[in-house]
């Protein structure tokens, strides 16, 4: 493997970063904290505990969850489309680079992006709320997990977006109502029967129930079921840019 050329692209990517802070770090805590202020104001007015949790402390996984699916998809979509739509990708895939090298740095840098993000978020959280962690090394898999789950669905859609709104689709328009339904803010237990048999169609779902449960010992579904769901999601996105490179599809485009 060319660890050169993986470096080169992570440090490149990450160096953009840099260059966009406000867009890249600062918008989406401060997104998140007035998230937590408006909702847990609002609604822990109202609901005081959710499963013996405060309700201020209970939302904290699904806040970090939302902000890092939907990091991990705009930083890997736009990582890998902007070089297409400025035509730069042509000295990427001219270089002695495998599509293998690609995809980890890219994948990588997006994944490590959206990690810094939702690191921040926690330990900002920390200054309304009381937050305990009693399963740290689940809390960094699931972590880790689904911000290279999603690194790698942005990564895709990146690829398939031949404009700057195909690009927004996707994230906009089922990421975050998915994510909004699938727990952020409730517990799917507080759903009428036949609606929480609905939630579990939602794959979002497990990803949170399985993240909060490394918080606080308490989940919606059962943490094996969650981590499972996350793997599926995993290799599937796996299986779908191993398509997309063995078949060259739109990648030069």
């Amino acid at each position: 493997m060319n660890l050169g050329a993986v470096k080169s692209i992570y440090i490149s990517e990450m160096a953009r970063t840099k260059r966009t802070l406000m867009q890249s770090v600062v918008s989406p805590v401060i997104s998140t904290v007035l998230y937590f202020v408006v909702f847990g104001a609002a609604i822990g007015s109202r609901i005081s505990e959710v499963d013996g949790v405060s309700y201020g402390a209970f939302i904290v996984p699904g806040l970090i969850m939302l902000s890092l699916m939907t990091q991990s998809l705009s930083n890997a979509s736009f990582g890998i489309y902007f070089p297409r739509f400025t035509g730069t990708i042509f000295e990427v895939l001219s270089a002695p680079v495998s599509y293998l090298e690609i995809t980890i740095a890219y994948v990588g840098a997006a994944a490590t992006k959206s990690i810094i993000v939702g690191l921040i978020i926690l330990i900002t959280a920390n200054f309304f709320v009381d937050i305990q962690i009693q399963h740290p090394v689940w809390m960094a898999t699931f972590f880790i997990l689904t911000a290279v789950t999603f690194a790698l669905l942005g990564f895709i859609i990146g690829i398939w977006a031949d404009n700057f709104e195909k690009l927004q689709f996707v994230p906009l328009l089922i990421v975050t109502p998915l994510a909004f339904l699938g727990g952020s803010f409730y517990s799917i237990n507080m759903l009428p029967e036949i609606w929480q048999k609905v939630t579990l169609v939602n794959p979002v779902v497990y990803l949170i129930s399985g993240f909060r449960w490394s918080f606080y010992g308490q989940a919606d579904v059962s943490l094996w079921l969650s981590l499972v769901a996350t793997m599926i999601f995993l290799f599937v996105s796996l299986a779908i840019v191993h398509w997309i490179f063995k078949t060259g599809y739109r990648l030069k485009a």
